[in-house]
């Protein structure tokens, strides 16, 4: 009897011990702990997934400590980490269709993208694009925010003359429209615009909302801050896991994951709405900052530039025609609920 109570102990031991493992990532993000509502975005999601999951719990790492940002869909894709917290349109030399999954200029806003990725192409097509392009990684949609400033300039910018020959840090598919404009852009991490800033190897820059570029202390240096964000209407952020690590997880984790990432788009979405403002109050009270709205021509030139790159990266490219096409289409239909639904803007 007493052989066998202990082995009914030990049975109970590892059936307990089954239960209760998890599968452990480590996630590197596109975005320092330290940043409001991009930062906030990683270490919330993360909260999120480890306090609701029995089966899988992640680890957050700041950009540069497993690999740096731009290095994160290689690393994820060849195992060497785990997991990534990011947004497409830092693959943009990698893939064109990359930033249609990010931020398109004058394209949707927030309630749009999540209809399309959601409910209609997007996530397919997303996932799609990875697969396609041989990158080992599943994407689940993770985050999302509003429109963010349209950029940081040390000097007022009045016509399309005024952007000719300016350095600028510039991100995803409106990098190549400032390019049209005669604008020289580079894609930097958010701790590499400031100083490039403060030692002139950039004249201006954008990066992201008020209250985070209030952060990084832009307005130290460009006083001029420019809206509406035409590149950015708004920018969807995923989160990428290693494809071999996905197919071993649960159906329950994967399930939970997919929880998680769905309540962490409302909070970061929230999170921009509610607190931009009073950054910006701050920037013109405080810190001398200007805020200055683009004149009707200027939005037109950068509109014109657009449409000319959408057509050249559409060339040779099946796959970001197929992509461009279904959002279009998507949106041709979406555009009957927008212009009868709501009340217009003040």
């Amino acid at each position: 009897m007493k052989k066998n109570l202990l082995a009914a102990v030990a049975g109970l031991a590892l059936v307990s011990t089954a239960a209760t493992a998890q599968t452990e990532l480590e996630m590197t993000s596109a975005f320092g702990k330290n940043l409001p509502i991009l930062g906030t975005a990683a270490t919330d999601f993360v909260s999120k997934i480890n306090g609701i999951s029995s089966d899988v719990e992640f680890e957050h790492f700041d950009p540069g400590k497993l690999v740096p940002t731009l290095e994160a869909l290689d690393a994820v894709s060849n195992g060497s980490v785990d997991s990534a917290f990011a947004t497409s349109g830092y693959w943009q030399g990698k893939i064109n269709a990359a930033s249609l999954f990010a931020a398109v200029p004058f394209g949707p806003e927030a309630g749009e993208f999540l209809g399309w990725i959601l409910y209609d192409d997007g996530a397919d097509l997303w996932q799609r694009m990875y697969d396609e392009n041989g990158y080992n990684v599943h994407v689940t949609p993770c985050g999302v925010i509003a429109p963010e400033t349209s950029g940081w300039f040390k000097k007022e910018i009045n016509t399309v003359a005024d952007l000719q020959g300016l350095n600028m840090r510039f991100f995803g598919l409106g990098a190549k429209a400032m390019e049209k404009l005669g604008v020289s852009t580079s894609l930097l991490g958010a701790s590499d615009i400031f100083p490039a800033l403060e030692r002139g190897a950039i004249d201006a820059t954008e990066f992201s909302m008020p209250r985070i570029d209030a952060r990084l202390g832009f307005h130290k240096i460009a006083k001029y801050n420019y809206y509406p964000g035409w590149h950015q209407p708004s920018t969807l952020f995923e989160l990428l896991v290693n494809g071999d690590v996905w197919e071993d997880l649960s159906d329950t984790a994967k399930n939970q994951i997919e929880v998680a990432c769905l309540a962490n788009i409302t909070t970061n979405l929230a999170e921009g709405e509610a607190t931009n403002y009073a950054a910006m109050v701050e920037n013109t009270r405080d810190n001398g900052v200007i805020i200055k709205q683009w004149a009707p021509e200027m939005l037109e030139a950068f509109e014109g530039a657009w449409n000319e790159v959408v057509v050249e990266l559409a060339d040779g490219d099946a796959f970001f025609q197929e992509v461009w096409a279904d959002l279009e289409e998507y949106r041709a239909g979406y555009a009957i609920w927008n212009q009868n639904i709501y009340l217009p803007r003040k």
